[in-house]
């Protein structure tokens, strides 16, 4: 009998747990959390002090509220001075330019947008010309191997913004083939003197940053790792494989900081795990 009631007591403890699990799963999939970095570096001018910057990445057509209202609501919260769309905003197996625009249209009322394509967006084929023409009528800005200049009072810092590689080798996964890419895109971005941020949307060519000394780097792609386990960190990530460097969060390396969004929507995998999906929100100060 006692036999007995250890078995039930342990099947029951394990239904318990799974379903725990279950939906402990389901909440870190329809959430968005909030993750804010705060980046000191001693040649920030000192009119940026305090500057936010909101980072969206990989929404893959994703919605949170009707019209994401949800990612707009924390974006409202937070007051960023500039928004920085980091790629992949659709989906190319599900393509859902609307969702996209729309998100666009209301963010624009926030904070000023500025944005540089994924490898979603290279999939697109002629349909990426339709997202870019609505992403500008709503106002936002897209750097194709650009320069912005961003101003806060007299100074000014510098917005460099990449095209994804590929738009130049689609499908290439080649490492080398994809950092001479990048490489090549930042010299046509043709920076000056000072203080730079760049967008790109791959975080796996980090070295290709840190080579030309770009101060701040915005990244996504990896999102996440998709799985993540504890006290290792993502699983597998696009372009990386398996247990990738570069799957989420702040890498520094000779005076460059690269910072890795985990991204919003998911593509392939329609489920992460134990990997909320995240707006980044990156300070700046003046060291």
């Amino acid at each position: 009998m006692r036999k007995k009631l250890k078995k039930r007591c342990l099947l029951l403890t394990a239904a318990i747990a799974l379903a725990a699990l279950v939906l402990w799963t389901i909440w870190g999939n329809i959430t968005v959390q909030t993750t804010v970095y705060h980046v000191y570096d001693s040649q920030l001018p000192e009119g940026f002090e305090g500057y936010r910057i909101a980072q969206i990445s990989d929404l893959h057509n994703a919605e949170f509220g009707a019209d994401n209202q949800k990612l707009l609501s924390i974006l409202q919260k937070e007051q960023p001075d500039i928004i920085a769309m980091t790629g992949d905003l659709v989906d190319s197996n599900h393509t859902n330019i609307h969702i996209a625009a729309a998100f666009a249209r209301q963010a624009v009322e926030i904070a000023p947008c500025y944005y540089v394509t994924g490898n979603h967006e290279a999939w697109l084929g002629e349909a990426y010309e339709t997202l870019e023409q609505q992403l500008e009528a709503c106002g936002v800005t897209v750097l194709h191997n650009q320069t912005e200049i961003l101003c806060s009072g007299s100074e000014t810092i510098q917005l460099l913004g990449i095209d994804d590689p590929d738009f130049a080798e689609s499908g290439s996964g080649l490492f080398d083939l994809e950092a001479g890419i990048i490489s090549e895109e930042i010299e046509r971005a043709d920076a000056g003197a000072g203080y730079q941020i760049l967008l790109s949307h791959r975080p796996e060519v980090f070295s290709t940053y840190v080579d030309p000394g770009i101060q701040l780097v915005l990244c996504g792609h990896a999102h996440g790792g998709q799985f993540r386990l504890p006290f290792i960190g993502g699983l597998v990530a696009p372009n990386q494989g398996l247990f990738p460097q570069y799957d989420g969060g702040v890498y520094t390396q000779d005076g460059t900081t690269m910072i890795v969004s985990r991204g919003i929507g998911n593509s392939i995998l329609p489920v992460r795990f134990n990997n909320r999906p995240e707006v980044v929100i990156t300070v700046l100060h003046k060291q």
